[in-house]
């Protein structure tokens, strides 16, 4: 699918607000509603559009500390990467899994309300998990959230 630059323009606007009607955004880019409707179905017809998320403030859940893990497996032979995957994926503290190639074999997105809320998922749910090796811990000291090139 080709995008112009009204395509793009409506891409950016519904990143800043996906909430946002078909009305008010095309009140913004001197489109007709039905005219934005339309492109917005293409877009998601298409696969460019691939669905809306709700983003929740995990600060402001509770949930103040937000922890980046580099996992290397211990044996990847005897065990496989879907009994990990799995086993990673029912610990409610962990935000996004990341299978990668290089230093690190997965790299975890993981929260928890304080430090030592921190260390007690590290050591009894992480650490415990089939395969498990190296851990690297980054604390996350801030984040700015950017759209991406459009």
């Amino acid at each position: 699918m080709t995008l112009d630059d009204l395509d793009r323009a409506i891409l950016r606007a519904l990143l800043v607000n996906a909430d946002q009607s078909t009305t008010q955004l095309g009140q913004k880019l001197g489109l007709s509603q039905p005219a934005t409707w339309r492109r917005i179905r293409r877009m998601q017809d298409a696969g460019v559009i691939a669905g809306r998320r709700l983003l929740l403030d995990a600060e402001k859940l509770g949930f103040g500390v937000t922890v980046f893990l580099g996992i290397k497996l211990a044996t990847k032979g005897r065990i496989s990467l879907e009994d990990f995957e799995r086993a990673v994926g029912a610990i409610p503290e962990v935000q996004r899994v990341e299978h990668m190639l290089g230093l690190y074999d997965y790299r975890l997105r993981v929260i928890a309300r304080d430090l030592a809320d921190f260390e007690r998922v590290l050591r009894r749910r992480i650490m415990t998990l089939p395969g498990v090796g190296n851990v690297e811990a980054n604390v996350l000291l801030s984040e700015e959230r950017r759209p991406g090139p459009l």
